[in-house]
């Protein structure tokens, strides 16, 4: 059974850092881009940043350009997400979610089609306020 389970979501002051965590089991990140999106109430659903299973291609949103970083263990089969510089407007929960990915291939459709991807995870919150 494929599954993506996030953590390390909480409160942080603004200016503060967070590392989130998506954890993949069931399948390896080997021919998957995985990718991390938030929901705040009221919005839909934005892609923050993608990454091929390669890692050769990565995406960043304009929002977060130069604050946010994302990474892969592919041995832990986990996807990080540094958030630094955090701000108010990023309180949101925060997802991640796997689609089955060309190797070679960019990965910003899947940032910027939510909707498209094949397997999300449950969650997680962030509270950016002092």
């Amino acid at each position: 059974q494929l599954q993506l389970v996030e953590s390390g979501g909480g409160l942080v002051q603004p200016g503060g850092s967070l590392r989130l965590s998506c954890v993949a089991s069931g399948f390896t990140l080997d021919y998957y881009a995985i990718g991390w999106f938030r929901k705040t109430p009221g919005k839909e659903r934005e892609g923050i940043s993608c990454i091929a299973s390669t890692d050769t291609y990565i995406y960043y949103a304009d929002f977060v350009k130069g604050r946010f970083t994302i990474s892969k263990d592919q041995a832990k089969n986990t996807v990080y997400l540094e958030m630094n510089s955090l701000k108010a407007e990023d309180a949101a929960v925060y997802y991640c979610a796997a689609k089955a990915w060309p190797l070679n291939t960019p990965v910003q459709d899947m940032c910027i089609m939510p909707h498209k991807n094949d397997y999300w995870g449950q969650g997680t919150q962030v509270f950016v306020s002092s």
